[in-house]
């Protein structure tokens, strides 16, 4: 949700961290725009250019295999995923969000490394225009939050 109260965190320094971002490239106009604020939101949190993976697919269907590959490698101490799925005129739409989001829990659960989910589902093309850049940033700071978190804890 647009200007949620998402609480206050510590600012996250990434400087020591290896992030992959899996893009769908369906919708592309949006994700690329959520891909472009994810990455300069990592950069801002320190995270590297060079410790930073990112790779794209067709769609949000295709993430889910791609972030598997990825958690598989145990190069990354997080993952994000960035999609737009906005709703059509059939069922599609559900099968689309409920599948891709699925799977990437499925993931993050299967191999225990953290997964920031920015895959969009949106009504129209308007819902999506205005979440894609709040939506890119989250991403990147969940990511690096979560992965710093994980590291402490374990």
């Amino acid at each position: 949700m647009i200007g949620a109260e998402k609480g206050h965190a510590a600012i996250a320094d990434g400087s020591d961290l290896r992030i992959a971002i899996v893009q769908a490239r369906f919708n592309e106009s949006i994700t690329n725009s959520l891909a472009a604020a994810c990455l300069q939101e990592l950069a801002a949190l320190g995270v590297q250019a060079d410790q930073v993976l990112h790779v794209t697919v067709a769609g949000a269907l295709e993430v889910p295999v791609v972030l598997q590959t990825l958690a598989e490698r145990e190069e990354f101490d997080a993952l994000i995923a960035l999609g737009c799925i906005i709703r059509g005129e059939t069922y599609h739409f559900e099968l689309v969000a409920n599948e891709s989001g699925a799977g990437v829990s499925r993931v993050s659960l299967d191999y225990n490394i953290p997964i920031a989910n920015a895959i969009l589902t949106t009504e129209n093309l308007e819902q999506a225009i205005a979440r894609q850049t709040e939506k890119g940033q989250d991403a990147a700071r969940v990511a690096v939050e979560t992965a710093q978190l994980i590291a402490q804890l374990s």
